[in-house]
């Protein structure tokens, strides 16, 4: 009997120590799955770039998804475990990406293939409500990605190199919202580099 609560438990602490991917994006509860579309825009002329399809758990982390390119073909599918997540891909080996829950609000995110040999590794620092506050990438080209918000919203992201150096500058504009408040169209501007993306969100509650 003791053996069985402490199995319970110990499945409640692990699916508990993840953070939800509605809360990491700032999306409203509810969600059952969602569609979103990422398009370049260039001389206000919209170009596919990528489709990508989610299916939520009743928590809001991603149970399954798949994304495609422009004409259809296979770019990333992902299965959700008990234990760890499975991105599979057409041209290279599955990885198996394992989440741990680390002090101050962290998770350390790693991924391997054949469960063994590891590919990339980041760190997910998180604000209090679950947004994410800063992502430190251990592997190159060990970039970090610092999150700005304003009223609630992610407006900004900074990427910086190992030095500091500034990479890029994104702004974030969200254009249209459903009636939970979600985010439908979001464009996203590079300072840098002046590239336009437009990012359509097509949720089922």
């Amino acid at each position: 009997m003791k053996i069985s609560l402490f199995f319970i438990l110990l499945l409640t602490v692990a699916s508990c120590a993840t953070k939800k991917y509605i809360d990491k994006q700032g999306l409203a509860k509810g969600i059952k799955s969602a569609t979103e579309e990422t398009y370049v825009v260039v001389d206000d002329q919209k170009r596919l770039v990528q489709k990508k399809q989610m299916i939520f758990t009743r928590n809001g982390r991603i149970k399954y998804s798949k994304t495609v390119d422009a004409s259809g073909h296979l770019v990333q599918e992902t299965k959700k475990k008990l234990w760890f997540v499975v991105e599979i891909y057409p041209d290279k080996e599955a990885y198996y990406c394992k989440t741990r829950w680390k002090p101050k609000q962290r998770e350390r995110i790693s991924c391997y293939t054949k469960k063994q040999y590891k590919q990339n590794e980041a760190i997910y620092h998180y604000n209090t409500d679950g947004t994410i506050a800063k992502i430190v990438d251990h592997f190159a080209p060990f970039h970090t990605r610092y999150f700005y918000y304003t009223n609630k919203e992610r407006s900004k992201i900074v990427i910086r190199d190992k030095n500091e150096a500034l990479i890029d500058e994104v702004l974030l504009y969200c254009v249209t919202k459903d009636e939970k408040g979600n985010c439908l169209k979001e464009i996203r501007i590079s300072t840098k580099t002046d590239t336009k993306e437009e990012t359509l969100l097509y949720p089922i509650y």
